[in-house]
C-alpha cells in the first residue's frame, strides 16, 4: 500500500509543488496560528474573570512567554530521539485542550498554570512543525519555510478576526469549544499525510545536548535580531503613531495591519525567490528592506509615511526568520531537533520579551529614536548573512 512515507521515494513526488506532506504540515502551521489569534480577543474577559489589574495582566502574559521557553528546548530533545512526526502529533494533540483550560481557569493559580501550557504546548508545537517543515524541504528539494509560516500569519488573521464575533454568538466556553472541535477535525484530516522522518544514523549516535560550538547560536541571534523588531512593531506601533504622529484610532491600527499584509503576501512568495536566489541573496535583500523600512518608520514627518515604512518592513522581515530556521534545521553535525530549538528559542524570546524593555526605554526616549535605531540590529544579521547557505543544503541522505 502506498503511503506518505513510501511516496517520498519517488522523484515525482518530490517534483510535485504541493504533495500531501506539504499540505500537511502547512495545515499544521494554519492551526497553530488560528489558536494564537483566537487568544487575542479572549484577553479581555480573562482579565475580567480573574480580577487582574494591568501589572497582574502582564505577568500572565510573561507566564505565555515562560512557558515557552521552558517547553521549546525540551520539544527539541524529543525530535533528537523520536523524530519530529511524533513530537509535532504529540503536541499538536496537547495543545489542543489549552484553549478551553484557558476559558475555563477559576483563579489566578489555575489561569497561570492554563497560560504556561497554552505558550509552552504552543512553543513545542511550534519547534517540531518547523522542523518537520525542514523534512519536507529535504524531501522536495525545494523550499516552503516560508509559505508555512505564511500559513501561520493566515491563521493567526482568522482566529483574532473572528473571535470576537464567535465569543459574542457562543460565549467565551462555546468559542473554545468550536474552535477545539474544529481544530480535532484539522488534525485528523492531517494526521495521516504528515512526513514519517526515519531516524537519520548519524543524529542517532549525537548526544543530545546543548551545542557547544558557536554556529547554532549564532543563526540563533539572526533569529533573535530578526524578531525583535517585529515585536516591538506589533506592540507599540500604534500606539507610536496615535500619540507622536497624531493618528487617530483608525489609522494607528493600519500599523501592524500593513506590517502583516506585506509580511504574509512576501512569506507565499518567498519560497520561489530563495529557490530562484539562493538563502543568502535573499536574506541579505529582505534585511536591506526591513533596515529601510524602520528608518522610514522611525524618520517618519506623519502617520501616512509612518504605514507605507511599516509596510516596507514587513516586506523585508518576512523571510529573515524562516530562512534561519530552515539554516538551523539543516546544520551539518547537529542533531536537528536541538539546533533548530536554540534557534527558535532564541528568536522567539526576542518578539516575547524584548518590547517590554522597549516600552520601558520608550518612557523616556520616545518611540520615535527607537524605531530609528532598531535597524542597527539589522546590521548584525548581514554582517551573520553568510551562514543562510545551510538553509540551501535540503538533500536528505
Amino acid at each position: 500500500m502506498t503511503t506518505p512515507e513510501n511516496a517520498i521515494k519517488g522523484t515525482a513526488f518530490a517534483r510535485t509543488h504541493f504533495p500531501p506532506t506539504r499540505l500537511a504540515v502547512s495545515g499544521l502551521f494554519l492551526l497553530n496560528g488560528t489558536f494564537a489569534g483566537a487568544w487575542a480577543p479572549k484577553i479581555p474577559e480573562f482579565a475580567s474573570r480573574l480580577s487582574l489589574s494591568e501589572s497582574g495582566l502582564g505577568l500572565m502574559i510573561m507566564c505565555f512567554g515562560i512557558g515557552s521557553l521552558v517547553l521549546m528546548p525540551i520539544a527539541g530533545i524529543l525530535i533528537a530521539h523520536y523524530g519530529t512526526t511524533r513530537t509535532v502529533k504529540g503536541a499538536a494533540v496537547l495543545f489542543l485542550s489549552t484553549l478551553i483550560l484557558l476559558s475555563l481557569a477559576p483563579t489566578v493559580l489555575l489561569g497561570a498554570l492554563a497560560i504556561f501550557l497554552f505558550g509552552g504546548l504552543m512553543g513545542a508545537m511550534d519547534v517540531a512543525m518547523n522542523g518537520n517543515a525542514v523534512e519536507v524541504e529535504k524531501t522536495m528539494r525545494r523550499a516552503i519555510m516560508s509559505s508555512c509560516h505564511a500559513f501561520w500569519s493566515l491563521g493567526a488573521f482568522i482566529g483574532a478576526t473572528t473571535g470576537g464575533f464567535l465569543i459574542e454568538t457562543l460565549g467565551v466556553t462555546g468559542h473554545a469549544a468550536l474552535l477545539t472541535a474544529l481544530g480535532a477535525v484539522a488534525l485528523g484530516l492531517a494526521w495521516p499525510f504528515v512526513l514519517h522522518d526515519a531516524p537519520h544514523p548519524n543524529e542517532e549516535r549525537q548526544k543530545v545536548r546543548l551545542p557547544m560550538t558557536l554556529l547554532p547560536w549564532l543563526i540563533g541571534l539572526m533569529a533573535l535580531f530578526s524578531m525583535v523588531p517585529e515585536g516591538a512593531i506589533l506592540d507599540w506601533g500604534a500606539l507610536y503613531m496615535r500619540d507622536e504622529l497624531g493618528a487617530s484610532l483608525a489609522v494607528s491600527g493600519f500599523a501592524f495591519g500593513a506590517f502583516s499584509l506585506t509580511m504574509a503576501a512576501m512569506r507565499f512568495a518567498g519560497d520561489h525567490v530563495r529557490d530562484r536566489l539562493g538563502a543568502v541573496k535573499t536574506l541579505r535583500f529582505c534585511t536591506v528592506m526591513a533596515m529601510i523600512g524602520m528608518v522610514v518608520s522611525g524618520m517618519a514627518p506623519n502617520a501616512y509615511v509612518a504605514v507605507l515604512g511599516f509596510a516596507i518592513c514587513g516586506i523585508g522581515i518576512s523571510n529573515m526568520v524562516p530562512i534561519a530556521f530552515s539554516a538551523a534545521g539543516n546544520l551539518p553535525g547537529f542533531a536537528q531537533g536541538v539546533a533548530l530549538s536554540v534557534a527558535t528559542v532564541m528568536g522567539y524570546s526576542g518578539s516575547l520579551f524584548a518590547p517590554s524593555v522597549i516600552g520601558f526605554i520608550a518612557e523616556h526616549t520616545g518611540f520615535s529614536i527607537i524605531f530609528a535605531l532598531l535597524p542597527v540590529l539589522f546590521v548584525v544579521v548581514l554582517l551573520l548573512s553568510h551562514h543562510a547557505v545551510h538553509a540551501d543544503v535540503r538533500e536528505r541522505p
